[in-house]
């Protein structure tokens, strides 16, 4: 899509926004709001240097939930043509008849959106024919296999391109959109060596095409994870210092997203309860956010209630400075709204200066971890349990690759003894971290 085409098909979908919420209010709801979202976009897939799948989407849904006598109701629908827009708002205010009144339910109050929203640098359309992506797929495929004898095969390759737009508007007389882009590209790969066979990835993701990584550092990162998987070893049960890689590193924050979250916090279900202000990290740890980043990859001028977002510390020298709240939660708890509907916006955690070496070398003997499996971690009581894979490090040094190991503890312990966070930022994701190096930490092994 051209700009101008994505300017076109916003205000359609603006026009869309608006005859839903004047059906509604003519239908005799006392307030509504509505969201809409249109995508356009590519994906390529092939495997061990063939193309395997060419997918072309273009697809959009609108949502609609009306409030009336404290009631809420909701629907929903893909075809946006104006009679079916009418349907649905009547579906959703039949609805409402059956629900329980709310007093907690209903729109962001007018006074917290975004009617200054700024103007981001989040869409860069760029006209992709099929042959690019799977001259760019087969590019990463054909890198990767000839890099080293131990990779016996590619368990598959993609390339993909998506422009979107999103719209939401309610009865404040608030309708207002944006759009946005997104490029990936991505290479598994098997290797053998001595009979074991590992699986590993590498990958590269952007607002911008220009912003990517070529196919052959896409091939690289894979080849190199692979085979430092090879050979791995089971090891005994101990206790020692543990290191997370960037990639991992970002799950550990996370779980403190999870825990300062508003529907957790008024459900009681959280181990983070009446933690705001609380000391939670070492007191030179700030994790900053910046949801009007040019080109973030969680970049939004307003939440998918239209409360604008704006930047902040979540934590400062350590200390809890906020939850994430929704207008829902935020009456709940009887707090201000943050502009958290739809999640986090561009986290960056602050680091302690030493690079990855300079961490293994803090480290001593322990276990740098690369890769986590399972789902073993209660947000309630903040208990950490969970399947990993990396390496054991001795004096500074890797000395071999393990596995089927599980490490174990506390969140609200592991983010106390945070030691240092490395240099080594990642930044393919919403949140941006270095390694992260806990001083000590369970180690379930054979």
């Amino acid at each position: 899509m051209t700009p101008e085409e994505i300017q076109i098909e916003q205000r359609q979908l603006e026009m869309a926004v608006e005859q839903a919420l004047e059906s509604a209010k003519r239908l005799g709801a006392e307030a509504a709001e509505v969201s809409i979202s249109k995508q356009t976009g590519l994906s390529v897939n092939t495997r061990n240097a063939e193309l395997e799948n060419i997918e072309f989407n273009k697809d959009g849904a609108l949502g609609i939930a009306v409030y009336r006598d404290g009631r809420k109701g909701s629907a929903s629908t893909s075809d946006l043509r104006p009679d079916a827009i009418a349907r649905t708002v009547a579906a959703a205010l039949d609805i409402s008849r059956y629900t329980t009144a709310d007093p907690h339910a209903g729109l962001a109050d007018a006074d917290q959106l975004a009617w200054n929203a700024p103007t981001l640098e989040l869409c860069f359309p760029r006209a992709m024919e099929p042959a690019d992506g799977i001259e760019l797929a087969l590019r990463c495929e054909r890198a990767a296999l000839g890099r080293d004898k131990r990779i016996k095969q590619s368990d598959g390759a993609s390339f993909s391109a998506n422009v979107g737009i999103r719209v939401y508007g309610n009865s404040h007389g608030f309708v207002k959109g944006f759009a946005g882009s997104r490029y990936g590209m991505s290479c598994v790969l098997i290797g053998e060596q001595d009979g074991d066979m590992q699986r590993e990835y590498g990958y590269t993701s952007a607002r911008s095409f220009d912003d990517l990584w070529d196919p052959e550092r896409v091939a690289d990162e894979a080849v190199s994870r692979t085979l430092g998987r090879l050979g791995g070893r089971k090891i005994g049960t101990t206790q020692a210092p543990v290191l997370f890689h960037p990639d991992v590193a970002a799950g550990l924050f996370g779980h403190l997203v999870m825990g300062i979250s508003g529907g957790n916090l008024y459900r009681k279900s959280s181990f983070l309860l009446d933690a705001c202000g609380e000391q939670l990290f070492p007191d030179w740890l700030t994790i900053h956010e910046q949801p009007h980043l040019n080109k973030g990859l969680a970049s939004a001028p307003f939440d998918n209630e239209g409360v604008r977002t704006c930047e902040r510390n979540i934590i400062e020298n350590g200390v809890l400075q906020t939850y994430l709240l929704t207008s829902y939660s935020a009456r709940k708890l009887g707090l201000p709204v943050t502009g958290h509907a739809g999640g986090i916006h561009n986290w960056t955690v602050s680091n302690s200066g030493q690079s990855h070496d300079e961490l293994l070398k803090q480290m001593g003997t322990g276990l740098l971890v690369t890769e986590m499996m399972g789902q073993g971690v209660n947000i309630v009581t903040g208990d950490y349990s969970r399947g990993a894979a990396g390496f054991w490090v001795e004096n500074g040094e890797i000395a071999y690759p393990v596995e089927e190991i599980t490490i174990a503890g506390n969140l609200k312990t592991m983010f106390a003894g945070i030691q240092a966070i490395g240099t080594d930022v990642e930044t393919r994701s919403s949140l941006h971290t270095g390694s992260v190096l806990i001083d000590k930490m369970k180690i379930a092994g054979q």
